[in-house]
C-alpha cells in the first residue's frame, strides 16, 4: 500500500492548517482511502472505484482523465500546488 501526506490550506478557511493522507493499492482509479485531519480531530473516508466510475460519467469526464486530475489534486502535492482548492464544509 502507497500512502502521501499533504498539508493542505483550504479556501473556505485560508488560515487554517489541515492535513490529508490519501492512502491505495494499485492506483488511484481502483479506489483510495482518506484521513483528513486538524490536529484535534480526524475523518476518514474510502472512495471505491465505482464512486470513482460513476463521478466521471456525472461530469462527463473521460475517467483515465479523471483519475489522473485526482492524482495531481491529492497525491502531486508541491507540483500542483495553487492549481487546486480545497473547501472543508
Amino acid at each position: 500500500m502507497e500512502k502521501i501526506l499533504n498539508r493542505i490550506h483550504p479556501v473556505s478557511d485560508p488560515e487554517a492548517t489541515y492535513f490529508l493522507q490519501v492512502s491505495w493499492e494499485k492506483d488511484l482509479g481502483t479506489g483510495f482511502g482518506l484521513v483528513l485531519s486538524d490536529c484535534q480531530c480526524a475523518w476518514t473516508g474510502t472512495v471505491s472505484e465505482a464512486d470513482i466510475s460513476r463521478e466521471a460519467a456525472d461530469i462527463e469526464m473521460d475517467r483515465g482523465k479523471y483519475v489522473d486530475e485526482l492524482r495531481k489534486a491529492l497525491i502531486a502535492g508541491e507540483e500542483s500546488a495553487g492549481k487546486y482548492n480545497f473547501v472543508i464544509s
